[in-house]
């Protein structure tokens, strides 16, 4: 029987890049998929390539409202939820000298404030549904320092650390509900545009490929599979916990 078959799946992010192969996997594995982003052409796309067992949902993960309508949608259609991706973020590169306040209030927003957004009004639905497992993904960049990445790695680091607390917070209260977080390192997908202003080219990942020790840069696929690991049954006694998915490149 696949893993998740009749459970109710929320990915943000779903309509590119780690969310999108993420959606693909868990309705591969029997579930319900509600892709949630604010890319309506393509998360409408995302949807229709799962079939019967894909939804979309309009999101803008750095409002409360546009949370709880989503959530509300994903009620009404799939009937409650049991699983929780928060993957929505974006990479602007900057540095503490040139990074502005709205920039860095921007990425903060996005990458942090909409985690915490969905897991306020997540777990009260996750619990009433039974139970079930919330994932959100930071960073190799929320585990060390990076100078050109200021604003994201701090969000980053900071959607560890809130992830740690939900998970407490659920265990102390008696939901079964988990709560862990993924740092992937570099990954094939459009966010590394970000980072190299907008245009990524081979050179620029055959570069990031030299400091990974397997030699290589991930495939979003390669982050999705970890990810329905923590969200499973069979990581059932993982809580707390955060996952490096990044080729031994934080292992040296």
């Amino acid at each position: 029987m696949p893993r998740f078959d009749g459970k109710i799946a929320l990915i943000t992010g779903g309509a590119s890049g780690i969310g999108r192969a993420t959606a693909r996997a868990f309705a591969e594995e029997g579930a319900w998929v509600a892709i949630a982003d604010i890319n309506t052409e393509d998360g409408q796309a995302a949807a229709a390539e799962l079939g019967p067992s894909g939804f979309f949902t309009p999101l803008d993960v750095t409002s409360e409202a546009s949370w709880q309508d989503a959530l509300a949608a994903v009620k009404a259609r799939f009937g409650g939820l049991n699983v929780l991706v928060n993957a929505a973020g974006i990479s602007p590169g900057d540095t503490i000298e040139n990074a502005s306040l709205e920039h860095w209030h921007k990425v903060h927003a996005i990458c942090l404030d909409g985690v915490f957004l969905g897991c306020k009004h997540g777990v009260p639905l996750i619990h009433a549904s039974g139970g079930g497992a919330i994932v959100n993904i930071s960073s190799v960049a929320g585990l060390i320092g990076v100078p050109t990445l200021a604003s994201y790695s701090s969000a980053k680091a900071g959607v560890r650390n809130l992830s740690k607390s939900i998970a407490l917070h659920c265990a102390r209260e008696g939901y079964a509900i988990r709560c862990n977080s993924i740092h992937p390192g570099s990954v094939n997908t459009p966010i590394l545009k970000q980072v190299h202003g907008g245009v990524i080219e081979e050179r620029h990942i055959q570069r990031r490929a030299k400091v990974v020790p397997m030699g290589r840069i991930g495939q979003p696929e390669e982050i999705a599979k970890p990810i329905l690991f923590l969200a499973s049954d069979d990581a059932s006694f993982i809580t707390g916990a955060e996952l490096v998915v990044d080729g031994g490149f934080t292992a040296r």
